[in-house]
């Protein structure tokens, strides 16, 4: 089978992680129940930011918020070497800036989830990442953005949210934790 990846938020916790880069920036305690607790995909509301100084913060912030020690969420690295084990494909479709596609393909790589030449999609918008999915004709794909999801649920492409608090209104097979990834096949 072919299976489909979104990258942050779905195999890594950026979000999280850029939340705490956040409080360490603005010098903030902000509890990790108020990150819990966001509806929105972005992060800058509880920090006081407005939009547009939220935007400019993860502008500035983005390559250290892509490229530290970003974790992967538990048990993702292990689920996706276990589908190429057992011979199945693995796409990464991921839609951050064209001029970092190279640099994280190098550090999905390096934190050790399997890259096969050819299978790794970036530099593309949200709406983008559906033809991509469709052109591989994908049997599974899994992301965590609502637009995305809403979108490809047309399609032949078996869907599943990664779980996140802003999607909790996506009526669609939902993957709490990675290691029950094959319950939901």
């Amino acid at each position: 089978m072919k299976f489909g990846f979104d990258i942050d938020d779905t195999l890594i916790n950026l979000r999280e992680h850029a939340f705490h880069l956040y409080n360490k920036k603005l010098n903030k305690e902000l509890g990790i129940d108020l990150f819990l607790s966001l509806s929105t995909v972005e992060i800058h509301a509880p920090f006081g930011l407005t939009d547009e100084q939220g935007s400019q913060m993860w502008m500035d912030c983005m390559e250290e918020i892509y490229f530290t020690d970003c974790p992967a969420f538990a048990d993702a690295i292990d689920t996706l070497n276990g589908l190429v084990a057992e011979g199945h494909e693995v796409f990464y479709i991921t839609s951050r800036p064209k001029q970092y596609c190279w640099q994280t393909r190098e550090w999905v790589k390096a934190q050790g989830f399997p890259v096969k030449d050819g299978n790794f999609f970036c530099g593309m918008a949200d709406h983008e990442k559906i033809k991509i999915i469709q052109s591989l004709e994908l049997d599974y794909y899994v992301d965590d953005k609502p637009a995305v999801l809403e979108t490809l649920a047309e399609f032949g492409t078996k869907v599943i949210v990664k779980n996140q608090s802003y999607n909790q209104q996506i009526e669609l097979p939902r993957l709490v934790d990675w290691c029950e990834f094959k319950n939901l096949l």
